[in-house]
């Protein structure tokens, strides 16, 4: 009797993953050229910016981070076929998603370093601009490159070691890759990827929240009847903070539970829902390498005039238009 419900357990989640990888295989095929073509212009603009302020040097990185991380995105739709290769699916287990997540949290790190740095540049809590220097901005990119690929992503790859086994094409296919040093990894990078994750969040939302109130301050000291700017000022913060939160908080809500559900074997029937979940919200989280460029047009001034100089030059009509006080 446990051995039939074990089997019917193992089938029905079979079926449910194989329905949800076809579905989520086809959004990533759907997204890849939108965000390709969309990064592939802020690459061309990026190259013509020139690094001389924190905020560029930190847009360009994001920039890179979007751009590798939407490369991914073919071989992770290609390994979720049901017709996919074990060889493809163990390689994007080990490689693909590794540098899929790197990249997401390497992006998620430099929102937070833009978030803080307009916070000293326009509220200047301590009288003066902190952290306003290209050299230090070079190296907290840096720094967030090392962490996440040399800490993380490298000591991933190297430990999912194990050969693919056919008769395990479940939810824990990746899983059963790992060494059982890798499986320990595992733990402390999703611990550590969701302490991050949260608290990047706290200090986006801390941040233009203060910048917003100072803003509005300002209007209100000078005795401006600027509505309009205003209104600017509430919708540029409003976008930036419902992009991020409509991104990647569903993928940290439900990636505990995926984790705990693959770290300790409990994958069945009832437990589908949450894996489908998962694969739902990571494709979610990479429709951000979309919504950046956009954002970059909207939010950046300097982005956005390089952008339109360089399309007038092609001879591509531009109406974008320019706003001194728009960088945020």
């Amino acid at each position: 009797m446990s051995s039939n419900a074990s089997t019917l357990s193992t089938e029905c989640a079979a079926s449910s993953l194989v329905i949800t990888n076809e579905v989520v295989s086809s959004l990533y095929f759907l997204l890849f050229p939108a965000a390709f073509l969309l990064n592939g212009v802020a690459v061309w603009v990026s190259f013509h910016l020139r690094s001389t302020s924190t905020f560029i040097v930190y847009l360009k990185n994001l920039v890179a981070a979007d751009l590798l991380m939407t490369l991914t995105l073919p071989p992770i739709a290609v390994s979720l076929l049901p017709g996919a290769t074990i060889t493809l699916r163990a390689l994007a287990c080990r490689y693909t998603e590794v540098i899929f997540y790197s990249c997401l949290y390497t992006s998620i790190a430099l929102m937070g370093l833009i978030s803080l740095d307009r916070f000293f540049k326009i509220v200047r809590p301590f009288g003066k601009v902190l952290g306003q220097n290209v050299v230090f901005s070079i190296v907290m990119s840096s720094l967030v490159w090392v962490v996440m690929f040399g800490g993380t992503a490298i000591p991933t790859m190297v430990l999912t070691d194990q050969d693919p086994h056919s008769d395990n094409l479940t939810a824990d296919f990746c899983m059963s890759l790992k060494s059982p040093a890798g499986i320990s990894l595992h733990k402390y990078v999703v611990v550590f990827m969701e302490i991050l994750f949260w608290f990047v969040s706290v200090l986006i939302g801390f941040c233009y929240i203060c910048i917003t109130a100072k803003v509005l301050k300002s209007f209100r000291n000078s005795g401006s009847n600027n509505t309009e700017g205003q209104k600017k000022t509430k919708l540029r913060v409003f976008l930036i903070l419902l992009v991020f939160c409509v991104c990647f908080v569903p993928l940290h809500l439900v990636r505990i539970s995926v984790s705990h559900i693959k770290i300790f074997d409990n994958a069945g029937c009832s437990q589908t829902w949450v894996v489908a979940v998962s694969k739902v919200a990571r494709w979610v989280s990479a429709t951000n390498a979309c919504l950046d460029p956009l954002l970059y047009i909207y939010l950046c001034r300097e982005y956005r005039d390089k952008l339109v100089g360089m399309m007038k030059a092609k001879g591509i009509c531009a109406g974008l238009y320019s706003d001194q006080n728009e960088e945020m």
